[in-house]
């Protein structure tokens, strides 16, 4: 689908320089804006802590929960606190896994968090403080939104969460995007230029939600006696391919009970 079909809604497209622009200095102004991520879509805001409140309401979620954090491939490394990894978890092996899925396209990071990372994209897990980054990976043109607005907003995190209500799929058409989010004044959205180019851009990726790894905790040894990292949500990317990936790197993975079963993608009915 291209965006040009996407209806009434005035719709941004992720290519075009001039809507970039208008779209990151509506987040700077204190809006989300849904924007093509990967071989989806998600919504950027603010790290603020009224802004993800915000948020976070309007998606039916509670308002406190912390929101994950985004930004451009260069930053991430600075939303980790390197010397807080588990024991035997060696930092050089998870930055290299780290790149290799960052390659092949969206992905989630769990890690213990920077002294840095705002409060508002902070959770807990035993105690420890971690920051789950989301981002659309290095193949997507979303980047040169995601530093446009980083540039607006003076800071080098944003906050984001799924393109969707909370309990519900994660959107990956601009059309649905429309429907549910179209009528609300807090909302832009930044379409990608052709959808199916996308899609293709991320052979091995689903259109879900994306799949979440954590490494500020791991679950034991494989029997050669490699740490195994945590896949906390088997999402767009499989667990199979993830394992292949962190195995390239010194690394088992294990699923956590509720990542057993992978997300299933939002059905649109017939098109």
């Amino acid at each position: 689908m291209s965006v040009q079909q996407v209806t009434a809604v005035r719709t941004g497209v992720l290519d075009d320089p001039e809507d970039v622009r208008e779209a990151a200095g509506a987040l700077a102004a204190g809006r989300a804006v849904a924007h093509g991520f990967g071989n989806g879509y998600a919504l950027t805001f603010r790290a603020e802590r009224e802004t993800v409140e915000r948020v976070n309401r309007m998606r039916g979620r509670p308002a406190g929960r912390a929101a994950g954090l985004v930004t451009v491939p260069e930053r991430i490394p600075a939303a980790f606190d390197w010397t807080r990894l588990p024991e035997g978890v060696p930092w050089q092996q998870v930055r290299s896994l780290m790149d290799e899925l960052l390659g092949l396209g969206p992905i989630g990071l769990r890690g213990p968090a920077a002294d840095r990372v705002p409060d508002a994209l902070v959770g807990t897990d035993g105690g420890a403080r971690t920051v789950q980054v989301v981002v659309p990976g290095t193949r997507c043109p979303s980047h040169a939104f995601l530093g446009a607005a980083l540039a607006r907003t003076g800071g080098d995190f944003l906050a984001v969460t799924s393109a969707g209500r909370a309990q519900e799929p994660a959107h990956w058409r601009a059309d649905g995007l429309v429907d549910e989010f179209g009528g609300e004044p807090e909302v832009g959205i930044l379409a990608h230029a052709d959808e199916e180019v996308a899609r293709r851009r991320h052979p091995f990726h689903r259109p879900t939600a994306v799949s979440v790894l954590s490494f500020h905790r791991t679950a034991g040894h494989t029997r050669s006696g490699l740490p195994v990292l945590v896949l906390e949500r088997h999402g767009s990317l499989s667990a199979d391919h993830i394992r292949a990936v962190a195995a390239n790197h010194g690394f088992g993975l294990a699923p956590a009970p509720h990542a057993v079963t992978p997300l299933a993608p939002r059905s649109y009915g017939l098109a």
